[in-house]
């Protein structure tokens, strides 16, 4: 799971998205991938623990492309006119992987 590179601390996806509402066209991002995914590593995010910023780019790529699928496939995930993350992304990150790999040792 994402982590600061700076402190270490755990990282909740919901609130790295939330952050991440301010920028323009926000909506329109979150339908393309590629864009959604050069925009989360040019951001600038705030670690809640330590308050020290760190680009994006230093989070995992392959939770970030999942975390773009997941905010796709629930749709109404995210309340925009609030500007809040609905879905605990973390949680549906989890079972996702759990998932994955449950079908690997059933594949075996």
């Amino acid at each position: 799971m994402a982590k600061c590179p700076i402190c270490g601390s755990p990282l909740k996806w919901e609130n790295l998205i939330e952050e991440m509402l301010i920028i323009e066209n926000f909506e329109e991002i979150v339908k393309d991938r590629e864009r959604f995914l050069a925009q989360v590593e040019e951001f600038v995010f705030k670690c809640p623990v330590c308050g020290e910023e760190f680009y994006g780019k230093t989070l995992p790529r392959r939770e970030a492309e999942k975390v773009f699928e997941l905010l796709n496939d629930f749709k109404g995930g995210i309340d925009w006119e609030n500007k809040r993350v609905k879905l605990k992304l973390n949680d549906l990150l989890a079972l996702e992987t759990m998932l994955e790999e449950w079908d690997r040792r059933v594949k075996r």
